[in-house]
This record gives C-alpha cells, structure tokens and sequence, in this order.
C-alpha cells in the first residue's frame, strides 16, 4: 500500500494543487499560472496511467518521465563530468582536446609527464635516435599512380577520410573543403556523389564510387559510363575510389527514405525526388574479380587515365586473395588500394555491425600489404589506411606496419566542431556538422572553420615531422616495424618486427612461407570467381 502511494503521489499532489489554484483564483492572476502548470502535469499523469505504450509511467505516472530525461542526457552528463581524460567513447577526451587545440592553432604542450600506464600490456612506443634530425619542410607527399596511370597524384600522407554530402552538413562540407584547398590535401567526397559545396572550396577531391554509383547512375541504379566520364573529367578530381566496403558496416547496404531527400541531395546523387534511395550491399558492374579489374581498366580509361582504387574493409582474406590473383591473370591493378579498419565510421550503423563485423585496421592492413608483397605487386600499388587516425603517432605507426598514407574522417570532424554528441544519425546535431537542419547548420561559420581544418592538418604534419626527426629519418615513409615496440605483458615488450612482420617478396609466388596460413587461403583463391574452391574463408 505504501508503495502505490509513493508512486501514485507525484499525480495526486498536482491534481490537489490543480484545484487549490483554481480555488485561489480570487485572490491574485499568479494562481491561475500554478493552475495551468499544475493542470497539465495532472493531464500527463492521467494520460500515463491509461497509455499502454510505456509500463515505466503506466506504473509511476509524471515520476516515469524523469527516467527518459536522464537516459537523453546521459552521454552528456558522463561525457562532460564522469569519464576520465583516456576512456574511449569512442574517442577519449585527451584525443579530442589535441585535436581541437591544433585547430584552433594553440598550445598543445602538456605537462608533468604521460598519463598512460606505460607498464600495461598494450603500450606501444617509437624508438628514437641519439642523433635527431630537423625537418624544415613537413608538406609530406607520395605519388599515387601505377604504371598505367597517366595522371599520377602527388597527395599529402594524409586526407580527409569518405564523409557524404548528406550524412553531413552543407557548411561542414564546405569547410571541410576550403580547408583542404588551404592545407593542399584530398578530401574524399564519400559514396554520395560530388555536390556543390565539395566543388564552392576549390580543394582537390578523391571521388568514392558505391554501390549506388551516385551521380554516374542509370535510373535504375545501374553505371552510366558517359556520366562518370563527365565527372571524373573534372580537374578538381583527382583520384577515384571503388568503395566494396566500410569499417562502421561492412557488407551491408543502405537506404536514403524519400522523405529525406532534399533537392540538393538529389542533385549531388543524380537521383529522383520522392522516391525511396537504395545503395545495394554489392556492386552490380561486376561479379567477379576479374570483371572487378576490367572494370578498374574502364574506369582508367574514362577518366584519362588517372588513378583508380579500391576501398575495402578486410573480411574473408581468402576473397582479397581472389582479387590480387585476379590483377597477375589479367596484368590490370589499381593504382591504390584503402584499408578501412572496422573502428572507423563517421554515419549510423547496426550495433552488430559495429561491433563485431570486419578486420580491425592493424590487422585488415598488415594482411592486405603482405598479400601484395607475396604477389610481387606492393611496389606497383600504393596503400591508404584509415581508422581513427588522428595523432601523429597513429599515422606513424600506420605507416610503419604497411600504408603509404592516412586518411581521417572523425579527427577532422573534431576539426570543424564536432563534439561527439553521437546523435550524427537524429538531424539534431548541436555543432551543425551533421544535420541538414538549416538553423542548426547556420551554428557552423564556414570560414572560421575552414582554417580550422588547414591548422589541424598542418599542427599534426608539424608534429609527425618532429616525431619522424627524433626518430632520426627524414621522411614518415622510412617508418618501419622495427621503429615499433609493443609491450605484451607487465614485464616484456616486443619489437615491431615480431608483432608486424613484413613477409618476403614473392613468397606466395614461390609458395615457400606459410607461417601465419597466407599459403593454404592463397591456395584456395581463384582469379574466376569470388566463391571458395572448398568451404574455407
């Protein structure tokens, strides 16, 4: 009985007061302010407990709604007041604050020594050198462009990872752009097509072709070569990417509601109003590996020959497998190839995709650069990688166990104001960068921002210079495994070497090394077709 009362109470107290305020209605107008107040949280009360939608207020009604406010607020409250500088959520507070303290171009110096526990397994550091060397100049480049590539790009080490037009906003789109044009590096134009606002900055862009083919598309969804070759003939594009797959949701595809989409987002996407947007989990240009390298040789061909990628996020090696023995049957490889690791993705995803589908990054990029090796093709084909690259110690170490280049997506989204509110897929971003709400987006100051995203680039390739001097080398390219080391448990560490070992040149070829299971998967591959010979993966 005292239970009922407690939960019945808060109803009872406003209906009480409800009347007492109507009652006091003579005596001054401020009853009838408590009268509405008091009134309609009674209505809410009553409504609660003959609703059947939700047995929290049906059970305690007007006191229920107190649990669905602290469940809005809760990322707030523990991002602000409970979590530690080094949790990740996924981005701990200490790696965001770098990053918004480059982009702001201020001190990022911290003192009294390292916060991590340096003597856990899991700590990795960079050996130095007693005799460091001074970087003057740190615009680090690499020249992306195989032997058939007749428009070869000499790209920064590192560039604004795939984010669409619609998963974000104009202006953050347009910032995100003027600062590349500023910084001289890519940004990657993600599956969604190029807008308008990717062209207004002027900065070069690297065009990332889904499954959805989105502004080179037939009607029914299929490619249209003359489109493509009227887009990639643009001189602001540079390079052009074949998306397979994605970290945040490999293998599985995607669906814009019609309600979404606006003018502009039918526009970048070649796409009809009102009608519902699919992107298919699978390309429909072709079905097999050796389709998949005469479609990389037609799109050379189309855009004039400039160079043609691939992304993916590891899945079953044995298919990745399929594709480079594909390359030797035919003699067509890409110029390059991005590793996309499963902790990467900037949009909404299913929980299960997540979490738990994909290689992480390190392990996707260490397969994909041996592979190559064991073919005898990583000299023809240059590695980009991305996965919450932000510091200059990520690109170092990515560099070190195989990529050529870095590509970060959500370092610069810190860039231009994003606080990992993580409601990216609600339309209510409170930065504006992934709304397409114009008065929120209206919080974002395009220009202000921009050189936010220039500082950003520069402060971290000033640093990666610094790193890569007192390591003694003159370029982050000479990073290598040995230049690692990986503690494993409280009392030993491991070099880099051990942990990320280069396998040999043409040992798959040879068929002579099958230490970690390269040979038997290389085995099993088939250039035909991507279906296994047996039932391994």
């Amino acid at each position: 009985m005292y239970t009922r009362f407690i939960r019945f109470s808060p109803l009872a107290i406003c209906i009480l007061l409800t009347l007492g305020a109507l009652t006091g209605l003579i005596l001054t107008d401020w009853f009838l302010i408590a009268a509405v107040i008091f009134g309609f949280l009674s209505l809410v009360g009553v409504n609660d407990i003959i609703q059947t939608r939700h047995a929290i207020t049906r059970n305690y009604p007007i006191l229920g709604h107190l649990r669905f406010l602290f469940e809005e607020i809760r990322p707030e409250i523990r991002q602000y007041l409970i979590e530690s500088d080094d949790d990740e959520v996924p981005f701990s507070r200490a790696t965001r604050t770098i990053v918004y303290q480059r982009a702001k171009d201020i001190e990022d110096a911290k003192p009294f020594g390292t916060r991590m526990r340096v003597s856990e397994s899991g700590y990795q550091w960079i050996t130095h050198s007693v005799k460091p060397r001074h970087i003057e100049n740190s615009d680090f480049r690499v020249e992306i462009g195989g032997p058939d590539c007749k428009q070869p790009y000499n790209a920064s080490i590192y560039n604004i990872s795939a984010m669409s037009f619609g998963a974000l906003s104009a202006n953050a789109i347009m910032a995100l752009n003027r600062g590349a044009k500023a910084g001289g590096f890519a940004h990657d134009t993600g599956e969604g097509g190029i807008s308008r606002y990717h062209r207004e900055g002027g900065g070069d862009l690297i065009y990332e072709l889904g499954s959805g083919y989105f502004g080179c598309r037939n009607h029914d969804g299929s490619f249209n070569p003359e489109k493509f070759a009227m887009r990639a003939g643009d001189p602001q594009v540079k390079m052009i990417e074949i998306k397979l797959s994605q970290g945040a949701k490999p293998g599985h595809g995607g669906m814009l509601p019609a309600a979404k989409i606006t003018p502009e987002i039918a526009e970048a996407r070649d796409i009809p109003m009102g009608v519902d947007c699919v992107s298919p989990a699978s390309h429909s240009a072709f079905d097999t590996p050796i389709e998949m390298m005469h479609f990389i040789a037609k799109l050379r061909e189309l855009s004039g020959g400039k160079p043609i990628g691939f992304k993916l996020c590891v899945g079953h090696r044995r298919e990745f497998m399929c594709i480079v023995k594909a390359m030797l049957e035919t003699g067509i490889t890409p110029d390059f190839i991005v590793v996309d690791g499963k902790e990467g993705g900037t949009g909404a995803a299913p929980l299960e995709f997540a979490n738990h589908m994909g290689f992480p990054l390190v392990e996707g990029l260490v397969f994909v650069h041996n592979t190559l090796r064991g073919a005898g093709l990583r000299d023809k084909i240059k590695i980009g990688a991305s996965g919450k690259l932000v510091t200059a110690f990520h690109i170092a170490k990515t560099l070190a166990i195989g990529a050529d280049w870095a590509n970060s997506a959500r370092g610069f989204m810190f860039a231009v104001g994003c606080i990992q509110a993580q409601s990216c897929h609600t339309n209510r971003c409170p930065t504006g960068v992934t709304t397409q709400d114009k008065i929120r987006q209206r919080a974002l100051v395009v220009p202000d921002k921009a050189t936010r995203v220039a500082n950003f680039h520069r402060n971290t390739m000033k640093a990666l210079s610094e790193m890569t001097g007192a390591a003694g080398l003159t370029h982050p390219g000479q990073f290598l495994p040995h230049h690692l080391l990986v503690r494993v448990t409280d009392r030993d560490f491991k070099v880099g070497d051990e942990v990320y070992p280069y396998m040999p040149e043409g040992f798959l070829l040879r068929e002579d090394d099958d230490r970690f299971g390269y040979l038997n998967r290389w085995q099993r591959a088939r250039a035909e077709a991507f279906e296994p010979i047996d039932s391994g993966v």
